[in-house]
């Protein structure tokens, strides 16, 4: 991955973000937050008593993110998991009279770099079906949600580990993390004026000679065309490709065919 100076997750504060699972019961859930994690730049990860861990479903979820799994883990208590964490944040769609003070996920994002930038910080997650206890959300100084459709604001665990693991690596690059560029640049320059004027009268010469354009009545055709390719700010490669085109239709001849042509012009106004 091409990265700025200084950018490598050791200088953002990613790699002291610990993703907490509590009692996971799915173990595919587990290797789906595995891969969330590797995806945005995370690899600590720490299961609190799951039902099903090593788990083949777990390897098979995590579609190469094997190393987090291998990494992971498994605590018998969240007070373990927790150990030496200058601050947790549980994520939890319910509102809690006792529980910590609420974030969303993107303020809460900043706030938990912040805290990375001088100790360990965990972000827990809980149980599928239940969610996280009273007890776990008060282990914590914040609970943290995600804004979703009131109506219906449940997630797959692995989903919710994915937004927020996205959140946090906006966050630690300041919302313009490096992107990979799969493609190859196209370097052809921009086509010159004089390449560009050289078209357009070989444009018209064949428009004339295969009788698709009457010098005589020209109508607003040329124009039209100038705009359509000015449109396209063409390229010097690209000229080459049309010009080429232009000599292959010279050279097979004229064909000309007044209906098509009758057909074009007349929706041509003066």
């Amino acid at each position: 991955m091409n990265r700025p100076a200084g950018s490598h997750p050791s200088s953002t504060g990613l790699d002291r973000i610990r993703i907490v699972l509590s009692q996971t019961s799915h173990p595919g859930n587990i290797g789906g937050a595995a891969r969330a994690m590797k995806t945005m730049g995370l690899s600590r990860l720490l299961l609190v008593n799951p039902k099903r861990f090593p788990d083949h479903e777990a390897v098979a979820r995590a579609a190469g993110a094997d190393d987090v799994l291998a990494r992971a883990e498994v605590c018998t208590s969240l007070d373990d998991a927790l150990a030496n964490t200058v601050f947790a944040c549980a994520v939890s769609a319910r509102q809690r009279n006792l529980g910590p003070p609420s974030l969303a996920a993107r303020l809460a994002a900043e706030e938990i770099l912040a805290r990375a930038a001088v100790g360990e910080v965990a972000l827990l997650f809980g149980n599928e079906t239940a969610g996280l206890t009273n007890a776990e959300v008060q282990r914590c100084q914040r609970t943290v949600f995600i804004p979703a459709n009131p109506d219906y604001t449940s997630l797959n665990l692995a989903s919710a580990v994915q937004l927020l693991a996205y959140e946090l690596r906006l966050a630690a690059f300041g919302h313009q993390p490096p992107v990979l560029a799969r493609t190859v640049p196209f370097t052809s320059p921009p086509a010159r004026h004089q390449d560009v004027e050289g078209f357009y009268q070989h444009l018209e010469r064949v428009m004339i000679s295969s009788g698709f354009l009457d010098p005589q009545h020209p109508r607003r055709l040329l124009p039209k065309l100038r705009r359509l390719f000015g449109r396209a700010e063409l390229e010097q490669d690209e000229i080459n490709i049309l010009r080429g085109l232009l000599d292959a239709v010279e050279r097979a001849g004229p064909t000309p065919s007044t209906n098509t042509t009758a057909t074009y012009n007349s929706g041509l106004k003066k």
